[in-house]
């Protein structure tokens, strides 16, 4: 016999386990199961292994709403974040619910009996189930492995080369000459991390990013809690938070010249005294055009004064036996080289989606309120923001979900989708931003609209009004009985 649930939730990481936490909170009489291609909770924070891994986000804002984030240290390192997501699953028994080592590839949707039919690989063998609803919490990195160009010559290399996604556990860099290839979160992070061991580390990038240092620790948060505790200052330093870097934002978009010129004051201010600020740390591109990088108490430029840490900002002509012989002329020695060169997106997990026989062409649907898909019943997927923390969007669309399902209960239905019969609605690309590892892969995602609720917005004050406290009756989201269920 196929096993049903109310609810399969696709993947155990940061999102999944928040959405399992909604759902259970909210119904806990309702089955569900959260099936996880890897053997291990965490997801993305669970997989890079890299030194240094931490979040790009302020902890009060990627942490769960309903789960004080209590460290310290608020751009936290991926243990911990790796714990917190792991102790939020245990204590409220979600852990129970995962099934480990399940990889969906294929969900089909049958009208007439109003449930999705998951098929999963699990050591080899196909396993099935059935769902009323799918609900896909993959995030949207291929895990298989990260982007890496194909250099000239890489193969000649007689060192080491390694992407940050893939990294080997036992890979000594101790009194090594490193370059790290890329200018991005991972690029920023790497660097000043490995220095505490190898001889000389060198961020080679082909051209800036916008770098700013942020305090590791808020001291806000640290007396809040002192004074109201966790439960009640989390909140407030939340939206403090949300606050500032929609302001940021805002600000970025608006007056992109400001934020230019207070980005390279406080950057200047950080670096060794005649430093080519304009070569290294001067983007062709205005602030949030791409995400910013953040720096947790300036390591990255304190690693540069020390002199532990350099940065070359040229393109690769190919590589030598010895290391990289750029296109000035300049050659980089290199004993291991770590290719930091971004990642790879992979829509909904890769899973082959059907309703009643049809198959879904992602880049055909429309995104409704950037979390569920025309013409598809009974599905919603989480994707975050790019301006602001992942967990934020996550968040709010675990409860429109739950809404939604309240909703479905209340008025007897069987079957939710979003209809978009409006032709004056023209397409967008899902993600407007112009990050290479988003440039990629956009055609392969669903589609945005011109227009509410088909564009996905960026901004967590606007979705939390849409999300959280409009209707659910828009006349876009179609809602249906099914007559033969209803009537046995």
């Amino acid at each position: 016999m196929t096993e049903h649930v109310d609810v399969a939730i696709i993947g155990a990481g940061l999102s999944g386990i928040g959405a399992a936490h909604h759902l259970h909170t909210a119904f806990p009489g309702r089955t569900y199961t959260i099936l996880e291609a890897r053997d291990a909770i965490g997801g993305t924070w669970d997989l890079f292994r890299y030194p240094g891994v931490r979040s790009d986000s302020d902890m009060h804002t990627l942490g769960y709403r309903f789960r004080p984030w209590t460290h310290a240290k608020a751009i936290a390192d991926g243990p911990s974040i790796l714990d917190y997501i792991r102790d939020t699953a245990g204590e409220a028994g979600i852990d129970r619910h995962i099934r480990f080592g399940h990889r969906v590839v294929g969900a089909s949707w049958s009208t007439e009996d109003t449930r999705w039919t998951v098929d999963a690989i699990h050591n080899g063998e196909t396993v099935r189930l059935t769902a009323n609803f799918l609900y896909v919490c993959s995030g949207y990195y291929r895990y298989e492995g990260g982007y890496s160009p194909d250099f000239p010559g890489i193969d000649r290399f007689g060192g080491t080369v390694v992407h940050p996604q893939q990294w080997p556990e036992d890979l000594d860099y101790s009194g090594k000459k490193v370059v790290v290839i890329g200018s991005g979160a991972t690029a920023v992070t790497l660097v000043p991390a490995m220095t505490d061991r190898a001889e000389h580390v060198t961020m080679l990038q082909r051209s800036p990013t916008y770098i700013m240092s942020l305090p590791a620790e808020d001291k806000l948060a640290v007396r809040l809690r002192r004074l109201l505790g966790a439960r009640w200052a989390y909140p407030v330093v939340r939206w403090k938070n949300v606050i500032t870097q929609t302001l940021l934002y805002q600000l970025s978009r608006r007056r992109p010249d400001l934020v230019r010129s207070l980005i390279r004051t406080a950057t200047v201010k950080q670096l060794p005294a005649g430093f080519d600020v304009d070569t290294h740390f001067k983007p062709h591109y205005n602030p949030w055009d791409q995400r910013l990088c953040l720096v947790p108490d300036g390591d990255l430029f304190r690693a540069l004064r020390r002199g532990t840490a350099s940065v070359v900002t040229d393109r690769i002509a190919g590589f030598t036996t010895s290391g990289i012989e750029l296109e000035s002329g300049e050659h980089l020695d290199a004993d291991i080289v770590v290719t930091a060169t971004g990642l790879r997106l992979l829509a909904m997990g890769g899973i082959a989606i059907t309703v009643d026989g049809r198959e879904i062409k992602l880049p055909e649907t429309m995104a409704y309120k950037g979390m569920m898909l025309s013409g598809v019943p009974n599905f919603a997927f989480t994707i975050g923001y790019t301006n602001a923390s992942w967990t934020l969007k996550a968040d709010l669309v675990s409860e429109y979900v739950v809404r939604l399902l309240r909703h479905m209960d209340a008025g007897g239905y069987d079957e939710c989708v979003p209809v978009n019969d409006d032709p004056g609605v023209t397409e967008r690309p899902l993600l407007d931003f112009d990050a290479g590892y988003v440039q990629r892969s956009i055609d392969d995602f669903p589609r945005a609209g011109s227009r509410a609720p088909w564009r996905l917005g960026m901004s967590y004050a606007h979705d939390l009004v849409t999300l959280r406290h409009r209707p659910v009756e828009d006349g876009i989201m179609r809602f249906s009985r099914n007559r033969t269920t209803n009537a046995a």
